[in-house]
């Protein structure tokens, strides 16, 4: 039974902000993105080639619509071509000319694989975007040499095969892409070529070596699973001396309201538990010149049962799902110093905020609160002294037991859920209210001299199962106001609300 235990009879809460208190910088990649060949994320997501209706795409076949919407999130890397799907994947199908691609099965979804989209058409569509390529290695199917031509045909600038492959194809210039993932997953048994911790240690080990050889200046991410698991543990002894960033994964979600918006705080333990591992590593292994950071390369809310992946896991997000993101973007602004780049999974379509028809797009209740982190939370996260109601009952994720480990680990999870920021002279508060039925009326006691007018931008619906259609698109959206200064003294958070707070220092 779900049981909400408050801090006061009155659950008056407490927010202490000091500005000159800085965990750390917040790295811009936090906020970044992933497209993966399943379901309509690729074909009837960023692009559509057979598209009838003047205006929506571009002459690349881009969707410009959806392309205006990502803009509008800023996301500085996008994560491709999986995902699982990257486990059967062979890049060198999907380069050149298009009626020359084979058409092939896809076993990570059970699906096929036209190949009409593929590394130029990614390259180009980055370019377009402005964000930056991250590509994730087949290590399930491929071969180190596979590996080492890709790598070769986007970052080489010599008089090579590869890289004239490339200008064959009609790209002079490298791509220079700097992040690459070696391989997905692999600890998984849904994963083409699964391995144990120790075979992938072997291979990731021989494979970042002659990676390095070929282009010294890559960023190398290593695959882990959860951060939570003995897994993590070999592979991060193993590899924290060739690798630069240490990838998990993590999904939550409860058709449950108090355990779909608290289960999230597993993924703040995952990124405890992941750093020290990782400064345990480097103490072992005497790796004294490195400082690898988590690299967050899937997250979001999702449930496998509701939204099967094999049927294109298009989950259909509630102001309930919102919270939870709300309460994952807390997280990575208040874990600033480890995490170094955060993807959420995915951008279009398959367990996105950005949903598509052929004719129309929609954007999910989750597009809200994602898009107030990448405007606004950036710059330096600061230390907090939160007060506030608390939750004390039943969590977990998806089924069963999964998660139910969090009850022991966080017995009191705060329903006052907050991070705060620092950039250009501007303070930014983000305060999720979880409580299913208590307004939390809150005094901000606040550090320093600061205007008098505070910008507040609210996601809320008084129904926890709102989503938004296409017949309505704005039953959950960002409604802005202006309150004065003097108004923190008791600022009112409305029940599962989401609430940001812009204040200027003076």
């Amino acid at each position: 039974m779900e049981t909400a235990q408050t801090f006061a009879e009155s659950a008056n809460g407490l927010i202490k902000l000091d500005p000159t208190r800085v965990i750390g910088t917040i790295d811009d990649k936090v906020y970044s993105g992933f497209l993966e060949h399943m379901g309509r994320c690729i074909y009837g997501g960023i692009v559509d080639f057979d598209c009838t209706v003047p205006g929506l795409t571009n002459e690349k076949g881009y969707r410009l619509d959806v392309g205006k919407a990502l803009k509008d999130l800023d996301m500085p890397v996008v994560r491709y071509p999986g995902g699982n799907f990257v486990s059967s994947y062979h890049w060198l199908d999907a380069v050149g000319p298009k009626e020359n691609r084979p058409r092939r099965p896809e076993l990570a979804w059970l699906g096929e694989e036209s190949n009409q989209f593929g590394t130029d058409e990614f390259m180009e569509w980055c370019e377009y975007m402005g964000t930056e390529p991250y590509l994730c290695l087949n290590m399930g199917t491929g071969t180190l040499d596979e590996a080492l031509a890709w790598v070769e045909y986007c970052n080489s600038d010599k008089n090579t095969y590869y890289a004239n492959l490339r200008r064959k194809n009609g790209h002079e210039k490298p791509y220079n892409v700097k992040y690459w993932s070696l391989g997905n997953e692999v600890w998984g048994p849904w994963q083409v070529g699964q391995m144990t911790a120790e075979d992938y240690s072997k291979k990731a080990f021989q494979w970042a070596k002659a990676l390095k050889l070929l282009d010294p200046d890559i960023k190398l991410v290593a695959c882990g699973k959860d951060g939570l698991d003995t897994w993590d543990f070999t592979v991060t002894q193993a590899l924290i001396t060739q690798i630069d960033y240490y990838s998990i994964h993590l999904y939550t979600s409860h058709e449950e309201y108090y355990k779909n918006v608290t289960c999230v705080a597993a993924a703040e333990r995952a990124i405890q538990i992941t750093s020290r591992l990782l400064d345990l590593a480097t103490i072992t292994q005497k790796a004294y010149d490195k400082h690898v950071k988590i690299c967050f390369d899937e997250w979001n809310v999702w449930d496998p049962m509701r939204a099967p992946g094999h049927l294109g896991a298009e989950e259909k997000y509630t102001l309930s799902d919102a919270i939870a993101v709300a309460s994952w973007g807390n997280l990575f602004v208040r874990q600033a110093p480890t995490v170094g780049m955060a993807n959420i999974a995915q951008c279009v379509n398959v367990i996105a905020p950005v949903m598509t028809t052929p004719t129309d797009m929609l954007l999910q209740t989750i597009y809200y609160p994602f898009l107030l982190f990448t405007k606004y939370m950036r710059g330096q996260s600061l230390n907090l002294h939160v007060e506030g109601p608390t939750y004390k009952g039943e969590t977990g994720a998806f089924f069963g037991d999964y998660m139910k480990w969090i009850k022991t680990t966080e017995p009191a999870i705060m329903l006052l859920d907050v991070s705060a920021a620092k950039k250009d002279g501007i303070v930014s508060i983000a305060v999720v209210n979880r409580s299913l039925e208590e307004d939390v009326v809150t005094a901000f006691e606040l550090e320093g001299e600061y205007k008098e007018d505070v910008v507040t931008y609210s996601v809320y619906n008084d129904d926890i199962a709102a989503v938004n259609t296409y017949e309505k698109k704005d039953v959950v959206g960002i409604e802005e106001k202006t309150v004065k200064l003097s108004e923190l003294k008791s600022f009112t958070v409305k029940k599962h609300s989401f609430v940001m707070l812009r204040i200027t220092q003076a």
